[in-house]
């Protein structure tokens, strides 16, 4: 194992060559990346967190996605594909909890039909092993599903991201990385030799760092740190909570494995679909509906300035012109657990409003542009000494090892 590196200080900054702000499955599996690709290179991980992956990383299905929905040739589609291979592989390394069970994308309406075929070239465009199906091919899959046709998409799996990224951490750290946990980033400048100075308060970090390059996986605060660094990101995070479901014991039996609906083409989010996870449970959403802070995980968890930061962003409106049919219908699911239910009855006829108990909710880090446009790929920005990840939803999880070397690439060349 190597030894961990020394830290020096000057005029009371511990200098390092990369600092990364934030511990997200990203953050730190780029921090893996550049520790492996230049083992010389002092890199530290500061979060304002207690540990790693509490925000998206770990309140999300666990879902280990095929690729199948992302446009071909978008960074989405690259990464997930990439990354359905590896993070299988990666969880068999390091004895975390996973498993390649498959999916079934469910038509339950003639309209539907076109789309679920242009999802089957799709996912032959992209090399992913898809099965047309029938209902009673369905049935042999899951049989308390109906539909009238589906695709099976045989790479889909299921994993513990959570541990995924306390991992990545531990191999970071292992190498050399120091990852300071409990620091809040509250101001970044250049110095006079052009390196950048960051600014933290909380645990045991000094009250500066100083860098050569800076690196911005914040999440839901990527926005913030741009402009901190004095980065117009040109967007704005806008934070949709998902809020879940989850079977009782006695009806888990209801699902089988992952069965997802055929997605709107004129709405961002996938819908709500059935989703089992490593540890046994059953899992039925998300609903999408805005969160009054960005770290809302509760209904009713308001953040007066991220509130405020939402409601005078033109894109907010904008959004709510252009999706107020589908939003109306995601609050009404919020609100009414019957009308959840109704909708999630159109995949399971079934079940039942007693069967569902609430879940713990995630919240969405959802870039706006200024015209409403939802940004629907990874989003890199920044010049030396400053790297942004300003948009990295789903599947970013999934994409998390290869998205980490694009990003550590990027560092690599602004040193």
């Amino acid at each position: 194992m190597p030894a961990a590196r020394t830290e020096h200080t000057v005029n009371d900054r511990t200098v390092y060559d990369v600092v990364i702000v934030g511990a997200g499955i990203v953050g730190l599996s780029t921090a893996y990346a550049l520790v492996r690709a230049a083992p010389a290179l002092r890199v530290a991980v500061v979060e304002k967190e207690a540990g790693p992956g509490r925000h998206q990383t770990g309140r999300n299905s666990g879902v280990i996605h095929s690729g199948i929905y992302y446009r071909p040739g978008s960074l989405k589609a690259r990464y997930a594909l990439a990354g359905c291979a590896e993070t299988p592989e990666f969880c068999a390394d390091h004895n975390i909890p996973y498993e390649v069970t498959g999916k079934l994308i469910v038509a339950t309406e003639q309209a539907e039909l076109p789309r679920l075929h242009a999802l089957v070239q799709r996912g032959r465009e992209h090399g992913i092993p898809v099965k047309e199906l029938g209902p009673i091919q369905i049935a042999e899959h899951e049989p308390a599903v109906a539909g009238l046709a589906a695709i099976h998409v045989g790479s889909t799996g299921i994993c513990d991201f959570r541990a995924v990224a306390a991992a990545l951490a531990g191999l970071a750290a292992d190498a050399g990385c120091s990852i300071r946990y409990g620091v809040r980033v509250t101001a970044i400048g250049r110095a006079a030799d052009g390196t950048v100075t960051v600014t933290a308060e909380g645990g045991t970090a000094r009250p500066a760092l100083r860098a050569k390059v800076l690196v911005n996986c914040a999440g839901l605060h990527s926005d913030r740190i741009a402009r901190l660094a004095g980065d117009d990101p040109g967007l704005r995070i806008v934070p949709f909570r998902g809020e879940f479901y989850e079977l009782v014991p006695g009806r888990r039996g209801l699902v089988r494995g992952l069965v997802y609906p055929v997605p709107d083409p004129d709405f961002p989010f996938l819908g709500v679909h059935l989703t089992r996870d490593v540890h046994g449970g059953v899992h039925l959403g998300p609903n999408a509906v805005p969160a009054l802070a960005r770290e809302g995980y509760g209904r009713w968890t308001v953040r007066p300035r991220d509130l405020a930061g939402t409601a005078a962003y033109p894109g907010t409106w904008r959004i709510a012109r252009r999706h107020w049919r589908q939003e109306a219908g995601e609050v009404l699911r919020s609100v009414s657990k019957r009308a959840f239910t109704a909708n999630a009855r159109r995949l399971l006829p079934a079940l039942r409003p007693a069967d569902l108990r609430p879940a713990p909710a995630g919240v969405r880090a959802q870039a706006v542009l200024p015209d409403g446009t939802l940004v629907d790929d990874f989003r890199f920005a920044g010049s030396p000494p400053f790297v942004h990840v300003l948009n990295a939803p789903s599947p970013a999880a999934t994409a998390a090892l290869p998205i980490g070397r694009e990003v550590a690439g990027r560092v690599l060349a602004a040193l």
